[in-house]
């Protein structure tokens, strides 16, 4: 962590680690009203989904929110800001967490789960938003261009998957959260591993 950017990195940290602790409020204990209290435990099953999706969701967030100030040598004004909004973006996932877990067996479905992926289109924005600027404003560090390089190519189609994703919440909201926790497998592999992968099949292709 570079004193350029260490309150930055530490104060996102601090961000990240509050709004995955708060998933966990969305679950709770089932009451003496609820009947058998094992029925009831297994009634809550969509918050128990919920929580564990939004958890590694924020966790990979987390990681290329690492990943991505690994290429960064030195801050600026822009950049606290845009860093600002992608923590504004990760701050708001309980409450979409929260709402899909409650509304995913009422009529509201649809709804509560264009809420959750319409927040993972903006927290794409947000991430590309970000990314630009420290590409673009000069502040990456000159020894990780190659691997900066494979960053940019893989964040690029973040927007637009999250996009279609969203899209597909009308089509089938099973179907959207498949393909949302795909995009976040996707995201939590390592851009220069992709690259290599995609390499090797290339080269594979045309022997």
């Amino acid at each position: 962590m570079s004193s350029e950017t260490s309150r930055v990195e530490a104060f996102s940290d601090g961000v990240f680690a509050i709004a995955i602790t708060l998933l966990i409020l969305d679950v709770h204990v089932p009451s003496a009203s609820q009947g058998n209290l094992g029925a009831a435990l297994i009634r809550q099953w969509p918050t128990y989904v919920a929580y564990l999706i939004s958890f590694a969701f924020i966790g990979i967030m987390w990681v290329n929110h690492h990943r991505l100030f690994n290429h960064i040598r030195r801050s600026d004004n822009g950049l606290m800001f845009l860093n600002l909004l992608l923590l504004l973006g990760v701050s708001v996932v309980p409450f979409p967490t929260a709402l899909l877990a409650a509304h995913y067996y009422s009529g509201g479905r649809t709804i509560a789960a264009a809420v959750f992926n319409g927040t993972y289109v903006v927290i794409a924005i947000f991430f590309n938003m970000l990314w630009l600027h420290v590409v673009r404003g000069g502040l990456l560090d000159a020894s990780t261009q190659e691997s900066a390089a494979a960053t940019s190519r893989q964040y690029s189609i973040g927007p637009i998957s999250y996009l279609i994703c969203f899209g597909l919440t009308w089509i089938s909201v099973p179907a959207s959260l498949i393909l949302n926790i795909a995009l976040a497998v996707f995201f939590a592999i390592p851009p220069k591993l992709q690259d290599e992968k995609h390499a090797a099949t290339m080269r594979s292709a045309t022997k």
